[in-house]
């Protein structure tokens, strides 16, 4: 199991995008084969990255989030990514993937719900389409605000 297997998906993505922005100011392996280095974080900071690719959840970053947790954050990501290309190219293959039958599942939806539309009245489609939207808003509220108010 490797650092992406791991990660959260956001701290994969955002670690991709530190990889793409070559942040990532050094890497060094060691002689037990880990790897010490910095990435540029936000801000202009620099975060110290401590890598070990055989075991890991040993891997640390002394970044707010991650800072004397077992977290994978973006960083730690970010430099496995410079250490083992190969994990960069599976991660856009993966999402390369993921998002094709993202596309599939969404027209499959798309024509399921036409077909029940097309046996709908017009008020029927009113009152669903009114509560679709009072629906979508309320996701939108929690998105934003959690269960408060």
């Amino acid at each position: 199991m490797g650092i992406i297997d791991i990660a959260s998906s956001k701290s994969v993505w955002r670690g991709m995008d530190y990889y793409k922005q070559k942040k990532v100011l050094s890497c060094e392996e060691n002689d037990d084969g880990t790897y010490e280095g910095d990435v540029a974080g936000s801000d202009n900071k620099k975060y110290h990255v401590h890598l070990d690719m055989i075991h890991p959840r040993k891997s640390k970053c002394n970044c707010p989030l991650a800072n004397g947790k077992q977290i994978i954050c973006k960083h730690i990501v970010a430099m496995s990514f410079c250490v083992d290309a190969s994990e960069a190219d599976r991660f856009k293959n993966e999402k390369t993937i993921y998002a094709s039958e993202e596309e599939e599942r969404r027209a499959k939806r798309y024509d399921s719900y036409m077909k029940m539309a097309k046996y709908m009245s017009k008020e029927e489609l009113r009152e669903a389409y009114v509560e679709a939207m009072i629906e979508l808003e309320e996701v939108h509220r929690k998105e934003k605000y959690g269960n408060k108010g």
